[in-house]
């Protein structure tokens, strides 16, 4: 993670983002700990009012000691959303701290031989993120939880399946060039919501957590406790 000076859309500079929610001025703050642009967007145009704390999570290593226990795909995402919100909670305890964690299976969850997929490191790692891709059906264990007083009080895990039809080699080579290095910040080395769709042949699953967030169900938690508009 770099840290420096920041501009006034860069993550890592708390940022109230998203409409004021009318009649909800005495709610607690609403905190995101997520760098990602992409959950950010989807909590805006939701209305949503909250601001941004990116959470110093290693979780790298918090993946690689799971992995070493053979925990299934599901825990570690589970764990690092909870891991991430607790963080972020402990300096702001009055606030709702959402974090959120997304892995990609490759396999059946469960089975040590299952393939889990981080971001892609530069056009050659997306290249071999979709090569290995093509053609199977991968889940995305996309999970979510809440922390208040540094503690959890909602989590909520959804698992997307998705077959990637088996497209060509220049379709793969042309897909690359359209679409650059924006796909470098989604694990599998697509973005649905743009041209990715293309790589596809079938989608089971809620399309939000696809994108990163399982935002309906988060919204339901926010309106049982009056952050937003029943």
């Amino acid at each position: 993670m770099t840290t420096g000076p920041t501009g006034p859309g860069d993550p890592m500079r708390p940022a109230v983002a998203g409409n004021k929610t009318p009649g909800n001025s005495g709610a607690p703050p609403v905190i995101l700990a997520s760098g990602s642009t992409v959950r950010a967007r989807l909590l805006k145009n939701a209305g949503l009012n909250f601001t941004v704390e990116v959470s110093a999570v290693d979780e790298d290593s918090i993946k690689q000691n799971m992995q070493a226990d053979a925990a299934p795909a599901h825990e570690i995402a589970a764990a690092l959303a909870e891991q991430k919100a607790q963080r972020v909670s402990r300096n702001h305890p009055e606030a709702y701290v959402i974090g959120a964690d997304q892995i990609l299976g490759l396999g059946d969850d469960g089975d040590t031989k299952i393939q889990m997929f981080d971001k892609p490191v530069g056009m050659a790692g997306a290249r071999n993120h979709l090569q290995r891709l093509r053609g199977h059906e991968h889940r995305l264990f996309t999970a979510a939880c809440i922390c208040r007083n540094g503690q959890p009080v909602w989590q909520h895990l959804e698992t997307p399946r998705l077959t990637m039809r088996d497209f060509s080699d220049a379709f793969l080579e042309d897909y690359l060039a359209q679409s650059g290095e924006k796909i470098l910040n989604s694990v599998g080395a697509y973005l649905l919501e743009d041209r990715g769709a293309q790589l596809f042949s079938k989608i089971d699953g809620d399309y939000f957590s696809i994108l990163g967030l399982p935002l309906l169900s988060l919204l339901a938690f926010l309106r049982e406790h009056g952050i937003v508009d029943a």
